[in-house]
């Protein structure tokens, strides 16, 4: 799966656990990209058998899809939080977060989860 379509998986999860229905518009706006970017992504999440969507309906997580997004989001979470411990401003470390997410090796990630536990 493309870093792309993990921020859409991300995104669609986010506004899910907020109560409110994933709709495209919505997702293009938190992800500041154009509506028919985000009908594509769709598009490619439903063939991964990710999200659901009828036309002109909100987007749902398959059971799938919202395990693989809670993944990406924790990643993103743990990623952000220990960026702000080194003194990284929120704002650049959300930032960072997001690029790092998608890149990092799962070994690395369970050692920088393993060292921010054991910081607090």
């Amino acid at each position: 799966m493309t870093q792309s379509l993990e921020d859409y998986l991300e995104t669609i999860y986010i506004i899910i656990s907020e109560g409110r229905p994933a709709q495209v518009r919505d997702v293009a706006r938190l992800l500041d990209v154009k509506m028919p970017s985000v009908v594509k992504a769709i598009h490619e999440l439903k063939k991964l058998a990710l999200v659901t969507q009828e036309p002109y309906s909100p987007i749902s997580l398959t059971p799938k899809g919202e395990r693989l997004a809670k993944m990406v989001l924790s990643r993103h979470t743990l990623l952000r939080s220990f960026l702000i411990q080194l003194g990284v401003s929120r704002k650049i470390a959300d930032k960072d977060a997001c690029m790092m997410e998608h890149i990092l090796s799962a070994e690395t990630i369970d050692k920088i989860r393993a060292y921010t536990e054991r910081q607090k």
